[in-house]
């Protein structure tokens, strides 16, 4: 499906941040990533936008985090992932602007057979000696 097709623009991140009641993470943990929501981004961010990760932890600078909430910079937030899992910065535990679940975002039965079905198609993929068709880092094969 097309941009048009599923009524979306894309947008430059600051201008995201700017207009976002609410900020959903997607992303993979990358030297990019890492602490992409840190005090510039909560800055630009509205006082009442809330914030989710179920990514990956790193990818918020929990300190951060703490200083926006703590500050009202913005209104809340909803966690699965931790910078330094399993344990959360100890201030956000006791925030009542803070909603956290302790990493178990695919804890549901669907989706672990699902995962499961992938890691069995990777191996038997190898086993045939093909590429596995999940595989995200393919430049291993040019080694």
């Amino acid at each position: 499906a097309d941009e048009q097709q599923l009524r979306i623009t894309w947008v430059p991140f600051e201008e995201l941040l700017a207009a976002a009641d609410f900020v959903s993470i997607h992303a993979k943990l990358t030297p990019q990533t890492r602490h992409l929501f840190d005090d510039a981004a909560f800055a630009r961010m509205k006082p009442t936008a809330y914030l989710i990760n179920t990514a990956r932890g790193p990818i918020v600078d929990e300190a951060a985090l703490v200083r926006a909430l703590r500050d009202k910079r913005i209104a809340g937030a909803g966690l699965d992932v931790y910078e330094n899992e399993p344990q959360p910065h100890p201030e956000l535990l006791n925030m009542q602007n803070v909603v956290m679940t302790p990493h178990t975002g695919s804890a549901i039965t669907e989706l672990r057979a699902a995962m499961a079905n992938v890691v069995v198609d990777n191996i038997l993929a190898l086993l045939a000696g093909r590429k596995p068709p999940n595989c995200w880092n393919t430049e291993i094969y040019d080694k």
